[in-house]
């Protein structure tokens, strides 16, 4: 076959599937949005789940795309077998709810064996089936494939969880015989067996069946949507078209080996260390560019760990200083024609490449420093296997390294006590990987409305019509209690963006419903969902629309405001500054961003003047309908992840230019003013900052500081308060705060507040916990004085006690401690507090019946109170009648009733 370089094979299979009406989707970013499932894209599907589950319809029915993914659930396997990456792209094509099966297989069989496409023979290619799908079996043998390279395989059905799912063909190339020593790889492959010979090259997912937890396989309903999703490796491709061992022999591999070669002095001869370096550093590089960064959580702990473990090996082939970052320029230089961005994101990413390895660099000197103290201080020559993994696990150092020090020192440490330690480890990671795939259920009766809808924008009442009633998956034509309606026009905004659908009313001249929230349909109709009021609904229906115009209104100056957030971020931190996520309601609004550093606090008051600068600038907020193209000419930004179409919405304020098919202000002045209320790290480099907006906010954050200050003050006061009264009792409590109430506030304080505000608050309440004990204990020292109040009342003894103000629970512990001393006896305590109130504790181990007691006292208190025979608490309003509460208790010892 003809060689092919890795351009090529992608502009074929573009080519070819554009050919065939599909839509080309560029690669999405290898950071979900709006999908907490998973960790990073690990699949071309990963970012078009939203088609397949019927959330939403395409612009186009037929998608085709290479995307990027990364995966690390099986990291140690890179560099160990020929084929296992942490960074790959899948070539996919897709169909949602367009061509299915038999279309599949002819545009695979056509694209894999044409000469004007790949060209490969088909008598190389062999493919596998599930043993129920006679169509797919059919229709292979249909297109012309050789009967004896088709066999049903069992485990060919895809399902992750309940959803879409469907039975697959996989398509595999023959190597020949080099890769068949034994002639057993047919054997092998027959029982989906491992062998080198026959690989896997691409995955046709029929996707036709609604997965559904308790419910056989065969008796899963069909999908009214059935799908096509395909998964072809780019790096296959390359191997066979580039008739090479492995993928790191192709040319998406091997000039990043060529300097590795140059950089440290060996020749790549397979070695694993070179496999894993250039493995790692196609992933770093890409993740970092789709803005991601270094951190010890989640996705940055991830890249943190691929680059610890490529300097780890490259310590092997005799690096000594940073060397990864140098490398970067080859993955762009590779990668450059198919991914352009890179380009300009290349002094970036060398420099937080840089940066990261020289901060592990030391890191591993600390580790070095540590194992020469541990041999120092060995006595038997042996160092610990716990030992070797707290070397790796805190310092990064690498058992290898540990083992090759300790053998020259004529040491030696156990690997399979390591490994258990290590083990353990991956146990916990594999546990914690987000990988799943899972699609939500398709409602048929949505994606089957194709009646339109008009939303229209800037106002907040209009006429419409009712267009359709949805009750129980399908369309009614009447109904008289709370349901979901569509209409042919809308002022109601469905949620979307971040933003909060719109609430408000519908009247019509036969009922009247309150609108609670409203959604988009597949096929982008707004969908409300209604409170009726009064009447019924009739399709055909005419009716007034009114929005909550407060709402919305507070709604889109908290939206203009996210936008004048992000370009305040923009222009005083850093252009580098990407949204991850943002929310807008009527009182607040959300933004989350990646940044590479914390803000200061002072960078924080510098961003909020910069938006309340915008706002009194009186800057109009303009809204235009453009071509995609000159959008971008324009330098609107756009959400790495959004699906646009060729025309756009673009929202202009001042500078801030971005794509948003949101609700906004008319002018910024209309926003008042801007506070930020809060500010803080949500890991892996993203952080949040949630604000509001509108006269009646603070102006400043010192204003938003008060409040934090003011109970800062009360805590301290109370901390003041439990120490003076310990001191009184002679006793001293540790409290490690400096108690100054006339701290002025600053700008300054406003994260050291609310942090301050946590710590104080879990101090102050360690502190009681301790006055409380100390003042229980304390009871207990003297428990003399309540037994010298202990009187014989003929059958049985009894303590009966007015207190004053005493820790209630010092009381419980008191008569729980007296009680055991009596053979039959009875303890009453009335202990009446500072305000007049009284609380009365009984405890009984005789005929008195506690429960009793107390609710009698507590009634007679103006209160109320119980419990068991033994023991009992209740309290009332005043202390009053306490000598008629004594002389009747004392007048039930006498008489024994």
């Amino acid at each position: 076959m003809e060689y092919k370089s890795h351009d090529e094979i992608r502009k074929i299979w573009y080519d070819f599937f554009e050919s065939k009406n599909h839509e080309k989707i560029e690669s999405a970013s290898l950071i979900p949005v709006n999908d907490d499932t998973l960790l990073w894209i690990n699949a071309g599907v990963a970012p078009l789940k939203k088609f397949f589950d019927g959330r939403e319809v395409p612009n186009n029915r037929r998608m085709v795309n290479i995307q990027k993914c990364i995966r690390t659930t099986d990291i140690e396997n890179v560099g160990v077998t020929k084929r296992h990456l942490t960074f790959f792209e899948m070539m996919g094509n897709f169909s949602i709810g367009d061509y299915f099966k038999e279309e599949a297989i002819e545009y695979a069989y056509e694209l894999l064996t044409s000469n004007e496409y790949f060209g490969i023979p088909k008598e190389l290619l062999y493919v596998t089936y599930y043993p129920s799908d006679t169509v797919t079996k059919n229709k292979w043998l249909e297109v012309g494939m050789d009967p004896t390279h088709l066999f049903p395989i069992k485990d060919n059905f895809w399902e992750i969880g309940e959803g879409p799912c469907g039975p697959d063909s996989e398509i595999f190339f023959d190597r020949g015989e080099k890769y068949d020593p034994n002639f057993d790889a047919l054997e092998k492959f027959k029982k989906d067996q491992d062998q080198e010979r026959y690989v896997e090259i691409w995955n046709n997912v029929f996707s036709q069946y609604n997965a559904k937890a308790g419910v056989d396989r065969g008796n899963y309903l069909e999908l009214p949507s059935k799908n096509i999703d395909t998964g072809a490796g780019l790096e296959r491709f390359c191997c066979i078209f580039q008739d090479v061992d492995s993928n790191f022999e192709t040319d998406l591999f091997l000039p990043i080996i060529k300097h590795l070669e140059e950089l440290s002095g060996f020749d790549y001869t397979g070695q694993k260390e070179f496999k894993v370096i250039v493995d790692h550093v196609r992933a770093i590089t890409f993740a970092l560019a789709d803005g991601e960064f270094f951190d010890n959580n989640g996705r940055g702990y991830v890249l943190r760990r691929l680059l610890r473990r490529s300097v780890r090996f490259g310590k092997v082939i005799g690096f000594t200083e940073p060397f990864m970052y140098k490398l970067i320029s080859d993955v762009v230089d590779v990668m450059k024609e198919a991914y352009p961005y890179l380009i300009d994101k290349r002094p970036y990413i060398e420099t937080l490449v840089m940066e990261e390895e020289k901060l592990f660099f030391k890191t591993l000197e600390a580790g070095e420093k540590r194992l020469k103290e541990l041999v120092k201080h060995s006595e038997d020559g042996v160092i610990s296997g716990a030992d070797a993994f707290k070397l790796y696990d805190t310092y990064g150092f690498p058992f290898e390294l540990t083992e090759e020090y300790l053998k020259e020192q004529g040491f030696s440490v156990s690997y399979d006590e390591f490994n258990k330690y290590m083990n353990a480890q991956k146990e916990l990671a594999r546990k914690n990987v987000k990988n799943t795939t899972s699609m939500a259920s398709q409602k048929k009766v949505l994606l089957s409305f194709l009646t339109p809808s008009e939303f229209v924008y800037g106002i907040y009442r209009l006429k419409s019509k009712v267009t359709a009633i949805f009750s129980k998956d399908e369309i009614v034509d009447h109904i008289d209690h709370d349901t979901y309606i569509a209409l042919d026009r809308t002022c109601f905004y469905a949620e979307s963006g971040g933003q909060v659908s719109d609430t408000g009313m519908i009247v019509g001249k036969s009922f009247k419903a309150r609108v609670l929230d409203v959604f988009k349909a597949p096929n982008g109709q707004h969908i409300h969902k209604v409170k009726l009021l009064a009447g019924s609904i009739s399709i055909g229906d005419e009716c007034e629309l009114v929005l909550d115009k407060d709402k919305r209104k507070d709604t889109e100056h908290n939206h203009s405001s996210v936008h004048m957030l992000q370009y305040a971020l923009q222009e005083l931190v850093s252009k580098n500054i990407k949204q991850s996520g943002s929310y807008v309601d009527e009182n607040k609004l959300r933004f989350d961003f990646t940044s590479s550093t914390k803000l200061s606090d002072d960078k924080l008051i510098e961003v909020e003047n910069f938006v309340n600068d915008m706002i009194k600038q009186h800057i109009i907020v303009s809204t235009e309908v453009l071509p995609i193209d000159k959008a971008k000419e324009m330098g609107a930004m756009a959400l790495f992840d959004e699906k646009y179409s060729d025309l756009v919405r673009v929202v202009k304020i001042g500078k801030s230019i971005e794509l948003c098919g949101g609700t906004h202000a008319i002018n910024t002045k209309d926003i008042g003013r801007f506070a930020i209320c809060s500010y803080e790290t949500k890991g892996s480099n993203v952080y949040r900052i949630e604000a509001t907006t509108g006269e009646k906010v603070p102006f400043t954050l010192t204003d938003i500081v008060k409040p934090y200050k003011d109970e800062i003050v009360r805590l301290l006061m109370k901390a003041k308060t439990i120490l003076d009264e310990a001191e009184k009792m002679g006793k001293e409590l540790d409290f490690d705060v400096d108690i100054d109430t006339n701290d002025p506030i600053s700008y300054k304080d406003v994260i050291y507040c609310r942090n301050e505000l946590q710590y104080i608050h879990h101090e102050v309440k360690d502190l009681e916990k301790r006055y409380k004990e100390l003042k229980q204990k304390t009871a207990l020292d003297d428990l003399d004085i309540y037994k010298n109040n202990i009187k014989d009342y003929g059958s049985i003894k009894g303590l009966l006690m007015k207190t004053n103000d005493t820790d209630i629970n010092s009381l419980k512990s008191i008569a729980d401690s007296l009680i055991s001393t009596m053979d039959e006896g009875f303890i009453f305590f009335a202990n009446v507090k500072d305000d007049g109130n009284v609380n009365f504790i009984a405890r009984s181990n005789s005929f008195v019946n506690a429960g009793l007691i107390v609710k009698d006292a507590s009634i007679s208190s103006g209160g109320n109170g119980g419990g068991s025979l033994t023991f009992a608490q209740g309290g009332g309003k005043n202390a009053d009648n306490l000598d008629k509460v004594f002389d009747h208790i004392e007048k039930v010892l006498k008489d024994g009733e």
